[in-house]
């Protein structure tokens, strides 16, 4: 039997009762937060394009005594959002959180390297899941008057090599504070966090599962261009020095999630160091 999905919960309880919906769900920050909120006491839903990942994490919040449904989907296209907000309404009644997850960079490279089927790919997965979720669970947020989202951005916004991504991540946050605006008075609020680099030790799905997009091959100067950058920003942009753990990102996802952050909305918290956005 699974004790503890979470011992960094500490005992708390903030989400007993409620309902929430994790896309990403199956590996990474997505399951962190998974096994985070369940073991607050939420009923756990995941929204993820594979099965078995998606499945080995409901198997474990089972396990210590929570509730989990999945959902299988490509959550860049609408439907597959509506369809996840509906697994949740029949199976639980209702969606206190929405965690918007899933998403994460495909391919690092100078931006005229990328083809326009990668930037539209790059898009899909880390810019209009997140925009499609929102909108399938607004309406359900509203009529019930409560909900909050947490969204995901990155500090990679202000970084270099992955311009489309960045793009996506930077629409992330847009959509988080002018959504956050729009809908305060209704009792929802929008934040969002913005990782430094995160270790996904749990990893088993490739970054380019489901794309049949092909990167080309990288020359070996801009190879070494992108080493030297990746440690110049570890040791300039993020004080501590190292990449994050999943888990401490689900922490901050917590509490944006959770009623500790009741007075908090239209936020972008960077968790990690670096600037999430140069404004």
């Amino acid at each position: 039997m699974v004790k503890v999905l979470d011992p960094g919960a500490a005992g708390a309880r903030r989400f007993a009762g409620q309902v929430a919906v994790i896309t990403g769900g199956g590996q990474g920050i997505g399951a962190a937060t998974a096994r985070r909120l369940a073991q607050e006491g939420a009923a756990i839903v995941i929204g993820d394009l594979v099965a078995e990942t998606s499945q080995r994490v409901g198997a474990a919040i089972r396990e210590f005594g929570g509730s989990c449904e999945v959902s299988l989907g490509d959550l860049s296209q609408w439907e597959n959002a509506q369809a996840l907000m509906a697994t949740a309404m029949a199976a639980y009644g209702r969606i206190d959180v929405l965690a918007n997850i899933a998403g994460g960079t495909i391919w690092f490279q100078s931006f005229q390297r990328y083809t326009p089927e990668q930037i539209r790919a790059e898009i899909d997965r880390s810019f209009w899941t997140a925009m499609w979720c929102c909108r399938a669970a607004l309406p359900y947020m509203i009529e019930q008057g409560s909900g909050a989202i947490v969204n995901i951005a990155t500090h990679a916004v202000t970084g270099r090599f992955r311009v489309p991504y960045a793009a996506a991540k930077a629409g992330q946050i847009g959509l988080t504070t002018s959504l956050a605006r729009e809908v305060a008075h209704l009792g929802i609020r929008v934040n969002c966090v913005a990782p430094s680099g995160t270790v996904a030790d749990d990893r088993v799905t490739p970054r380019d599962y489901g794309v049949g997009v092909a990167a080309p091959e990288l020359p070996p100067e801009e190879l070494a261009d992108q080493e030297q950058y990746r440690s110049a920003t570890r040791s300039s942009e993020i004080p501590m020095g190292r990449r994050g753990e999943a888990h401490e990102q689900a922490a901050a996802i917590a509490f944006l999630a959770s009623g500790d952050a009741s007075y908090i909305t239209g936020q972008v918290l960077a968790v990690g160091g670096g600037q999430p956005y140069p404004f």
